[in-house]
Order: structure tokens, then sequence, then C-alpha cells
């Protein structure tokens, strides 16, 4: 039992490795393989590093504005105006001064905080001397009082013209000598408030429209007398069988129209002097006759306003839309809507 193992331990003594041999098949020596090894060893270590190392992210310094880094431009100032952290945190000189006047627009005492922490910038001028900064105060001075001198000339303009044209009226009114006559004994305080008064009352006057509320008044309590329907035609003479809702019908108010109004209220001293010395021409008193003529004037002007929306309240019920057929279109689409 003991003989196999012997042999088995022989053989494995007597076996050694194959020796290396080369393209040909020739036996290469072993002290020629060993030399080769130790030369290929060698020339790993003496050939230089294929890694170059880079610089990280944390400690490059790039632009926020410009988005530019060190490499980009050696020569360029950097700095670090706020308390951000990472890249954000460095910002070219040039670029922060050209995006500091972008803020400032032109002004040099606006402050100017960093758009990602909102801190504001420290920012320092050099001392140009007493002179410059009594100049600095005047000009901001100027810049902040001249929208109020601005408004001031705006409303003094505003405040003669009324002057004026309330002395005109005076004497359109009154009469030219008659109304220079009251002027010249008027206190001068009177005249300054009175004058400027008369073109606000008249404005005033022309905001009140009185004949919406005479044409609602006729409409819920004199519609049925018969002097009223005949004169002013009602909704329910015209079209006794066609209801629409309240809500539906037209309204009694015109769109307000600033221009209108004021060239109204400015117009009503000349047409009720001209309407006087048409109507009442016999009545010795300017003022009189004015008087007399501005009343007639609003009395016919108001009833026929208060006849034409009715007229426009009566077309607006009677509306109805028609069948599209061509008998329809024939007669109505291809002739003037307005006929």
């Amino acid at each position: 039992m003991e003989e196999p193992s012997e042999q088995n331990t022989n053989v494995s003594e007597d076996v050694q490795p194959p020796d290396r041999t080369d393209e040909e098949g020739s036996p290469i020596p072993t002290s020629n393989i060993a030399t080769t090894t130790s030369k290929t060893v060698q020339q790993e270590e003496d050939s230089p590093s294929k890694i170059v190392p880079v610089k990280s992210k944390e400690s490059a310094r790039y632009c926020w504005v410009c988005f530019a880094s060190d490499e980009d431009d050696l020569e360029a100032a950097w700095v670090q105006p706020c308390k951000c952290r990472g890249t954000t945190k460095w910002v070219h000189q040039a670029c922060l001064q050209r995006w500091v006047d972008e803020k400032q627009k032109g002004g040099n005492t606006g402050k100017v905080t960093c758009p990602q922490c909102q801190t504001e910038y420290i920012i320092v001028f050099p001392n140009m001397g007493v002179l410059v900064l009594l100049l600095d105060t005047v000009d901001s001075f100027v810049y902040k009082g001249c929208p109020f001198l601005a408004a001031g000339i705006v409303v003094g303009a505003i405040y003669w013209c009324a002057v004026t044209y309330g002395a005109i009226t005076v004497m359109q009114v009154v009469g030219q000598k008659e109304g220079l006559a009251v002027m010249e004994q008027a206190d001068p305080l009177v005249l300054l408030i009175g004058l400027p008064a008369i073109p606000i009352a008249l404005i005033v006057g022309k905001l009140i429209r009185w004949e919406d509320t005479v044409l609602t008044f006729i409409r819920n309590y004199l519609s049925r007398v018969p002097l009223i329907k005949y004169v002013l035609p009602f909704r329910i003479d015209v079209s006794p069988n066609f209801t629409r809702a309240e809500s539906d019908l037209p309204p009694l108010t015109d769109p307000f129209s600033a221009t209108r109004v004021l060239c109204g209220a400015l117009l009503m001293p000349t047409i009720a002097n001209m309407f006087g010395k048409f109507f009442f021409d016999s009545v010795k008193s300017n003022f009189h006759k004015t008087v007399l003529g501005g009343l007639t004037f609003i009395a016919i002007k108001g009833c026929l306003k208060i006849y034409h929306k009715q007229q426009q309240y009566i077309r607006q019920c009677q509306r109805k839309i028609l069948d599209y057929t061509e008998s329809n279109i024939s007669t109505y689409l291809r002739r003037n809507p307005r006929e």
C-alpha cells in the first residue's frame, strides 16, 4: 500500500517546466528571459506618466456674468463681492462694473445687490474733493425737484387759463364795459378764487344728466297721459305684443366722453349769448338776455335729447333677428342696413 505513494513522489520531483521557444521553435535560455523581463520593468518605471493632474472645479474660478475662466483671460481682475459659494462667488471686475452700471441706470447712489444671495455690494468711490461733492448734491436736488416743479408749472398754467376764461365769460355774459367795471371794483382775492371757479362750475353742471331723470319720470308716471303719448311715443304703443326682459333693454345714459363734456361746458356761455341775442333781443340787460338764452338752449337741447333717447329705446325694443333665407338676404343684406 505504501509503494504507489513513493512512485508519485518521484514523478513530481522529476517533472520540470518546459523550456520557452522562440517563433522558429528554438529554445530560449532562461537567463535571456530574466534579462528581458527586467528591461521591460525598467522601461515602465522610467517612462513619464500619462495622467495629467487637472485643477478641481472648486479651486477654478468662473465669471457668472461672461462665464469665462482663468484660462480664457489670464490678466483679468477677479473679485468676490458677496456671500456666494462655489462657482458663482467669483466675477470679473470689469463684468461686474458693467452689470452695476446697468442696475444703477447711469446713477451713482443706487444700491446694488447680488441676484443670488441678495447681499449688498460694497461700492466705494475715490474722494474727488469738496467741489465735486457740492455739485453732486446740487444735481441730486435738481433731479428730485424737477418733477414737482413741472407739476406746479402745469397746475399754474391751468389755473391762469381758468382765470382768463372766467374773465372772458364775465365780459361775455354781463357785457364788456360792465364786466370790466365789475372786475375792477371786486376784491382781488374774490377774483382769484371766483374767476377760475366759473369753468369748473360749467363742467360740473355739464356732468349732471337731468334728461335721464326726466325721461325715467315720464316713463313711470306720465306714459298714460294722452298728450305725452302723442308727443313722445312709448314702447307699449308701438309694439304691444313684443316683450323683453328689463335687463336686456338699452341703458338711458350715453357713454361718457371727456372731450364732449369739456367742449360742451366751455362753449355754453357763447351759445347762451347767441341764443339770447336771437330770441330775446328786446331785453335791455345783457346779463338777463344771456341767462334767458342759456335756459332756452338747455330746454330745447334737453327736449330733443329726451325724444332721441326714447326713439332709440323703441328701436332697440323692436329689434329682431330674421331667418337666413334668400328673400331676407336680397331684401336686407344687399342694401344699406340703415334704410
